[in-house]
């Protein structure tokens, strides 16, 4: 099994990335672990409280149950991934999404450097880079969007906790990369790169 991290700035066109990978491999041979999915459950608290939530910070992750998932599907056994709702802020107490063992497992999230031990199970670390001007505009178009928040609330929780958590945590862990992307998903060149090292990487397991 190859499992490869995939980090970056909120915004930042990790997604993209991703879905570059994905095309060169079957639906069998890969499975894509988001971090999203394994933000620690706040039903107990008020949705009020819950939705001023520091989400870009590592304390928000439930970091013991994703390192745990990956060492299962490392193992052969496939997990029970939990899901997730930006819009309640909590985690499904009825739904799970099974995820079985894959040639290829992608980690994909802002946060996945942060943690030592989860960096110990990826053979290969890419952080993919982009400006602040060009994750901004991403972060307005999807939160409004997908999650429903007005402009002027994205806008003060950029200023509040993304950029703040951004430089603190996120930027820092570029160092630990093996491979950067610079430019974000639009860096063709650099894709490709990826692409080869990972078809390497296979082709000699």
């Amino acid at each position: 099994m190859l499992v490869i991290g995939i980090a970056g700035g909120t915004g930042s066109g990790k997604t993209t990335v991703v879905r570059e990978i994905t095309k060169i491999l079957s639906d069998s041979e890969v499975v894509v672990i988001p971090q999203d999915s394994y933000y620690k459950d706040n039903s107990h608290l008020p949705l009020e409280q819950r939705l001023e939530l520091n989400f870009d910070h590592p304390d928000s992750i439930d970091f013991e149950l994703l390192i745990k998932h990956i060492k299962s599907l490392k193992a052969g056994n496939p997990v029970e991934q939990p899901v997730y709702s930006y819009l309640t802020c909590s985690r499904s107490a009825t739904e799970t999404v099974k995820v079985k063992p894959s040639k290829v497992v992608i980690i994909e999230g802002i946060l996945i450097f942060t943690s030592p031990e989860l960096r110990k199970t990826m053979d290969i670390k890419v952080f993919v880079d982009a400006d602040a001007d060009d994750r901004l505009g991403r972060v307005i178009t999807r939160d409004n969007i997908e999650r429903g928040r007005t402009i002027e609330k994205v806008l003060e929780r950029y200023e509040k906790t993304v950029k703040p958590m951004h430089l603190q945590f996120i930027e820092p862990t570029k160092r630990y990369a093996d491979i950067i992307v610079p430019q974000g998903g639009h860096n063709q060149v650099a894709i490709g790169i990826l692409l080869a090292t990972i078809e390497k990487v296979l082709n000699n397991k």
